[in-house]
């Protein structure tokens, strides 16, 4: 039996904050075999670069998985995935990319393969590459690089909740773990599917409290309001919140569980 800490997108520095006093702190208590992490909002809410990798790696984190904003800092981009081998994209990102959608490692004798991939509903103009269909790039990926008794976790980076749940069908009994990321907003519907895959549409993000998925209240409403330009500045000031899901897998029933902690 392995047990998953799966942490929901990191949101700039107040994000970076919360997960460095929650995660020594669920590691304690759950002891998981392996930690992955969302970063793709990691540096000031956009992006990653080597200084905001540092800080994750540092707790102990295993895998870090992207999405669409994971190549926003341009100029930081290629020396992050060089140095951070276990910094992951989606697979499904079309052309020439920097990075693999896909990372491997070992822990305890148990081998861990991890999936990113993108969604396409509602993405159109979230990402300015070409997003390829991720029902069939697991296939794919699953096909080719699947070995036996691979723990198999993916990170479904997406918009509707419609075609999270459909893939979570689609690879039901064939991975152990989907973790629906991106909307910030954690969903009630962590369960295990039919076939034993453990399924959550939304984790949830892990950054300022009181805030619009991140972002100064205020900001968010003059957009709303005043149909003023939108100012993508995060709320640094409050209480923050962590969410995550943790993973049983392996022999035995399989189980999730949503987790969910706010500090200081």
């Amino acid at each position: 039996m392995a047990k998953i800490l799966f942490i929901g997108d990191v949101v700039g520095k107040p994000g970076r904050q919360a997960l460095a006093q929650v995660l020594p702190m669920w590691k304690k208590t759950y002891q998981p075999d392996a930690v992955i992490v969302n970063v793709e909002n990691l540096a000031h809410g956009k992006g990653v670069t080597l200084s905001t990798l540092a800080e994750v790696d540092a707790l102990g984190v295993d895998c870090m998985t992207g999405g669409n904003h994971i190549f926003k800092k341009p100029q930081f981009v290629e020396e992050c995935f060089a140095k951070y081998p276990k910094l992951i994209r989606p697979a499904n990102f079309g052309g020439a990319n920097p990075g693999f959608g896909y990372y491997r490692f070992a822990k305890n004798g148990q081998q861990y393969l991890v999936i990113n991939l993108n969604g396409q509903v509602f993405m159109e103009n979230q990402f300015a590459g070409v997003l390829e269909n991720p029902f069939l790039a697991i296939d794919k990926l699953l096909e080719r690089e699947a070995q036996k008794n691979d723990i198999i976790l993916v990170d479904l980076h997406a918009e509707a909740t419609s075609e999270k749940i459909a893939f979570g069908w689609h690879v039901d009994g064939r991975v152990a773990g989907v973790f629906g990321t991106h909307t910030h907003v954690p969903t009630a519907d962590a369960r295990i599917l039919p076939q034993g895959t453990a399924y959550v549409t939304d984790v949830g993000m892990t950054g300022s409290l009181n805030s619009v998925i991140g972002v100064k209240t205020e900001n968010v409403l003059k957009k709303f309001l005043e149909q003023d330009r939108f100012v993508n500045e995060l709320e640094e000031a409050g209480p923050l919140q962590v969410n995550g899901v943790l993973v049983q897998t392996g022999y035995g029933k399989p189980s999730i569980q949503k987790l969910y902690q706010e500090v200081e």
